[in-house]
């Protein structure tokens, strides 16, 4: 089991000192996507007014379409929203834009904390233009003067298909041996309310799952757990997502927080059908 401060059942992290003290409103942009949605219910569920900020919902942030009306009055905005593109132009020109557009937007609000979702490895992983995209963003959000807490996630477990197909040659699965520390989106979701409701600490935390192990191990539980009948291969060679990994580049430094799901549940509970 990986080392690290587990995160409560009530509230996903341990009990933080500060909590917001009063109802107040608050702005989740990429509130229709798979975390976001997960965060704007239990916002809500707490009492709290929230606005679920996208596209769907005249919001987008490329453009500014939407965003001073969605921050309006807002104390904290959570975003989550991510890139439609991994491709590096694509991705650096949104969340360059992106985040221009709703720090600006905060500021001229007097939005009071800027919440943002990362991932482990940021900087671990810049030979890939989707992490230096991100980097952009985590910089432009530490200059902004705005109080912030950024929250580096590892992968999620919803993500095992995708990196078993980037990976497949014909019937194999080419996956690396390298550690990672997967996390269910759910633990991510608690981390990220509980964080919402905590005071700034103007740095980065990092969260990941309770178990520590080599990508084509779990990757290859996935498979067997959904049936599928690739075969996994471990090679050194098959990077991650076409870089080069270790098995300090996917995982969490000293101290991280930990969900508490572990794979195996999450998997009996995502495929009851085995």
């Amino acid at each position: 089991m990986a080392k690290g401060r587990r995160l409560s059942r009530a509230a996903g992290l341990e009990p933080d000192p500060y909590q917001l003290e009063t109802l107040v409103k608050i702005t989740v942009i990429g509130g229709s996507g798979l975390i976001g949605s997960k965060i704007v219910t239990r916002l809500r569920q707490k009492g709290h007014e929230v606005v679920a900020a996208s596209p769907k919902s005249g919001v987008n942030t490329v453009t500014g379409e939407g965003l001073a009306e969605a921050v309006r009055g807002t104390s904290v905005v959570v975003d989550v929203a991510n890139s439609p593109s991994f491709e590096e132009v694509a991705a650096m020109d949104f969340f360059e834009r992106s985040g221009r557009n709703l720090l600006a937007a905060e500021m001229a609000a007097g939005t009071a904390h800027h919440v943002a979702l990362s991932v482990v490895g940021t900087e671990r992983l810049l030979a890939m233009g989707y992490f230096r995209a991100k980097l952009a963003q985590e910089n432009l959000i530490k200059a902004s003067g705005i109080p912030y807490t950024i929250v580096r996630s590892t992968q999620f477990f919803e993500f095992m298909a995708g990196i078993a197909q980037a990976g497949t040659v014909g019937e194999m699965a080419h996956l690396s041996p390298a550690l990672f520390q997967p996390i269910a989106s759910d633990d991510v979701a608690d981390a990220m309310t509980d964080v919402t409701l905590g005071a700034p600490v103007n740095g980065t935390i990092e969260i990941a799952g309770p178990e520590r192990a080599p990508i084509d191990e779990l990757v290859g539980r996935f498979l067997a757990g959904t049936r599928d009948p690739r075969r996994v291969i471990a090679d050194t060679h098959a990077g991650y997502f076409g870089i080069a990994v270790n098995d300090q580049s996917l995982t969490p430094g000293a101290n991280p927080r930990i969900g508490a799901t572990h794979f195996e549940d999450w998997l009996n509970r995502t495929l009851p059908q085995r």
